[in-house]
């Protein structure tokens, strides 16, 4: 059954089912990239290659069959690379685009997240984002809102905990520390298979995720069940729409993807989903 990756409109709920170089003044360079990330036909058994993105550099081109979300260099004011994402009760984002990239707009309560228009299941997710000392350089990748890949300030922590960027927060901490310095561009690319839940919502089937971070792998399809952190966007700051975001995603599978407030004015740019085969 083919993972269906659809839109969402502003204050609509979500249809169900529906160094490596950085190199910021060269343009976007086209990459080959492994057949694990081909495209959406991509199918997941136990003959499949190997998960090997391509993060020598940075930015790295969307492939065939991906869904932007947020282009390598947004610019403020142009239609045509307005971030897919709307804010915690569905509308416009107030996050700033500065410099090719947008800013988390930090709030108080840490809780200004904003989410993708775009729900999936089952994806490989690119992200590109830089750091700051402010506020310790704390954001995250929640997918599906429910897991999170840590982006954090870890730059020389040895041992790196569940803490420190690279980990899946409250499930594992980075196989290594792979984090840079603030202020240089930094790369995840996530292969997401979401768990199934049974009619009354609750976990049948684990999911996993493996994750690569500048180029090392820091996750290696890891196992998960119910989400573990107490931060998650459905906990603080919840109203009906995200209420509906979350009934849905019990239902059929299919959530978006959150880029977290922290209380750190973290930047990103390029990032893209492309939505994968059932087994």
């Amino acid at each position: 059954m083919l993972s269906l990756f659809l839109p969402l409109t502003r204050n609509a709920l979500p249809l169900a089912a529906a160094e490596p170089a950085n190199d910021d003044e060269a343009a976007v360079r086209p990459v080959t990239l492994p057949a694990a990330l081909a495209g959406p036909d991509t199918v997941l058994d136990a003959t499949e290659p190997p998960f090997l993105p391509v993060q020598n550099r940075l930015p790295v081109a969307a492939p065939p069959g991906a869904i932007v979300l947020l282009s390598a260099r947004p610019q403020a004011g142009a239609e045509s690379e307005l971030p897919q994402f709307v804010n915690m009760s569905g509308g416009p984002i107030d996050w700033p685009v500065r410099e090719g990239s947008i800013q988390v707009q930090v709030t108080p309560g840490h809780a200004n997240h904003i989410l993708s228009t775009a729900v999936f299941r089952d994806a490989d997710i690119h992200a590109e984002f830089m750091t700051t000392p402010q506020g310790q350089g704390n954001s995250g990748l929640y997918l599906h809102g429910h897991y999170e890949l840590q982006i954090y300030d870890s730059f020389g922590v040895n041992p790196p905990t569940e803490q420190d960027e690279g980990s899946l927060y409250r499930f594992g901490k980075p196989l290594v520390n792979a984090a840079r310095p603030t202020g240089q561009w930094q790369v995840y690319d996530i292969r997401f298979r979401a768990p199934r839940r049974d009619a009354k919502g609750h976990v049948e089937k684990v999911g996993s995720i493996t994750a690569w971070l500048n180029g090392q792998k820091v996750q290696d399809n890891i196992e998960f069940q119910e989400p573990r952190s107490p931060y998650i966007p459905f906990k603080h700051g919840v109203n009906d729409y995200l209420r509906g975001i979350e009934k849905r995603l019990k239902e059929t599978g299919f959530g978006p993807l959150f880029l977290q407030d922290h209380g750190s004015p973290v930047r990103f740019r390029n990032i893209w989903i492309v939505p994968r085969t059932d087994s």
